[in-house]
């Protein structure tokens, strides 16, 4: 990668769920901590498999990797995070804070909106200094939306702390802000400085991928991060060239990187090929950019294999789902993986089966309405708009308590609703509504990436909890909260996608683990983009059939109880005839 021979202190990669940031991010660490560099390898997203790449336990201190002198891992754990910055903001109330104004800081601290600024604060000590022991620092990203909201809360911040002297009310005492504001400013500082900053654009050759990195460009470049390349993932090239299937995904790639916009064609560029192995080891992460080491072991290319049965459908998803009246429809699963696509064909699926459909979305980087590509009739299509919430919110908390206030309390009131932590609280009670939905017809939500997800779903689960209490002494059986809706399954059906893929399969399993500990069950796992039935003879494409194989009898070896799968077409499911397919009855 031309990246590695003039690299910045910083830099970020970042990208569409499933293009493969967290490969080509801890790759390039890993070779520039075997060139004698000290590398730090910082992961920012809640659903982070490094872990299992490198064979090691993650902490949100750095820790050394066995085997690559001069890298160490860090993970920005959420949950830590918001404890250590409770922590912080309690003991700058000094000895002369009474239990009780200890009690409603705690409370206030206790939301998601916390978690999120929490994180933040760990990712820009990063950026202002806390990382000065390491010659890089590398970031591995959560999808992209996630990420464009975390890139750009050092300008959000520093703006709204500009001048303000009060507090804000969902973070606590103002103080516990206010001491951050230098530290906001200096991240913001640092991520503008082309001279110590990159950000790295990661796609595949894939018409949707191209595209969203186009706009996180444009949309970054606003933020004023100028310094910018882009590195495409996965290009595939037929070794086989009597082979229809391989042909016809290299020119599907081919495609896709000609009609790319000129705003990427300028950048600086770096490709790397699709290789025959999972990216899980020291010794196939030094594979994937230099191509001269082929592994060994469980991820190597090993004998051609085919399933002795195919698997159902999603025709036959969508029938069982159908057997219901209503029902809420829940998408979920790793950026990448096609969550929008099943969400969407079983949605069409749904309405051929004669029933009422909306089709949402809670995906900052919304794709439903280039998936689907024109109205359908009888399906109505939404999305959770974080601008357009955010506002309802305000407008909604400021005419309910504007008849109280006199103008100058109205004024602090509005500020401090327009803190960006607000944006969480929006989307959350927007997400409810959405559930609420469900109770007259089928509502089938595409969810974001799984990091994000989950961080909705503490938001649920808050909820829930500060409910229970207000019925505290109280009968509170009877509480119906957008939790116990997703919990119970005659409103609720959780659908997992995933790709026949190790790390895919293993951060879909961990979600599953994370949703049954919060007491929601899920439905249904389904496999996309399986090319085990599609009969190609190209060498590469058998070798990753080996790897597919492993992990479908994983999934269907105990982690799901009912399996279905999309085969790899050669017509990607875009527009609403080819999505109509995959769910025909």
């Amino acid at each position: 990668m031309e990246l590695l021979k003039s690299p910045t202190r910083y830099l970020f990669f970042t990208g569409k769920g499933g293009v493969g940031k967290t490969s080509l991010s801890t790759a390039t660490a890993l070779a520039l901590a075997d060139s004698g560099k000290r590398v730090l390898l910082v992961s920012t997203d809640a659903a982070s498999n490094l872990d299992e790449m490198l064979g090691i336990a993650l902490r949100n201190t750095p820790v050394a990797v066995p085997g690559a002198p001069g890298l160490s891992v860090l993970n920005i754990d959420p949950t830590n995070a918001a404890e250590s910055y409770r922590a912080r903001v309690l003991g700058q109330m000094g000895d002369g804070a009474t239990a009780a104004e200890q009690a409603t800081v705690r409370e206030q601290l206790s939301g998601a909106c916390t978690t999120e600024i929490a994180a933040f604060d760990e990712f820009a000590a990063l950026l202002a200094g806390d990382g000065a022991d390491f010659d890089h620092v590398v970031f591995d990203t959560a999808p992209t939306g996630h990420t464009l909201r975390l890139l750009s809360l050092p300008q959000a911040w520093s703006g709204f702390l500009a001048g303000n002297d009060r507090g804000a009310s969902c973070l606590g005492p103002h103080s516990g802000l206010k001491m951050q504001e230098t530290r906001f400013q200096a991240a913001l500082a640092t991520l503008r400085d082309a001279s110590r900053t990159t950000v790295v654009l990661v796609t595949r050759a894939e018409r949707g991928a191209v595209a969203e990195a186009a706009r996180t460009a444009e949309e970054l470049q606003l933020l004023g991060l100028q310094n910018q390349r882009l590195a495409i993932n996965g290009v595939f090239h037929a070794q086989n060239r009597q082979d229809a299937v391989a042909l016809a995904i290299e020119g599907a790639g081919q495609q896709a990187l000609d009609s790319m916009p000129a705003s990427l064609r300028a950048l600086p560029q770096d490709r790397v090929p699709l290789r025959a192995f999972d990216t899980v080891s020291l010794q196939a992460l030094r594979a994937l950019l230099t191509g001269e080491l082929a592994p060994t072991g469980p991820n190597a290319p090993g004998p051609t294999t085919t399933r002795a049965a195919p698997l159902p459908g999603l025709d036959q998803l969508a029938d069982e789902l159908a057997a219901g009246s209503h029902g809420l429809i829940m998408v979920m699963g790793k950026g990448g993986v096609g969550k929008t696509t099943v969400a969407a064909a079983l949605a069409l699926g749904l309405i051929k089966r004669g029933k009422t459909v909306h089709l949402n979305t809670t995906d900052p980087a919304a794709h439903l309405a280039a998936t689907l590509m024109a109205e359908v009739p009888g399906l109505s299509v939404d999305r959770i708009d974080p601008k357009t919430e955010t506002q309802r919110y305000i407008d909604k908390v400021m005419a309910a308590k504007s008849p109280r206030l006199n103008a100058g309390e109205q004024a602090l009131l509005l500020e401090d609703l327009q803190s960006p932590c607000t944006e969480e609280v929006a989307v959350f009670h927007a997400f409810a509504r959405v559930v609420s939905q469900a109770r007259s017809e089928f509502v089938v939500l595409d969810t974001a990436p799984t990091g994000h997800s989950l961080l909705l779903m503490d938001a649920t689960g808050a909820y829930h909890r500060e409910a229970l209490r207000q019925f505290e002494g109280r009968n509170a059986g009877h509480v119906s909260t957008p939790l116990t809706r997703l919990q119970d399954p005659d409103w609720t059906q959780v659908i997992l996608v995933t790709l026949p893929e190790v790390t895919p399969v293993s951060q879909a399993a961990a979600l599953q683990d994370d949703l049954r500990r919060a007491g929601v069950e899920p439905f249904a796992w389904v496999v996309n983009r399986s090319i085990l039935a599609s009969g190609t003879q190209d060498p590469l494409l058998q070798a990753r059939m080996v790897g597919e194989q492993v992990q479908l009898d994983r999934v269907a070896g105990g982690l799901a109880k009912r399996l279905f799968a999309i085969p790899w077409l050669a017509t990607p499911p875009v527009g609403q005839a080819e999505l109509a397919k995959l769910a025909e009855g």
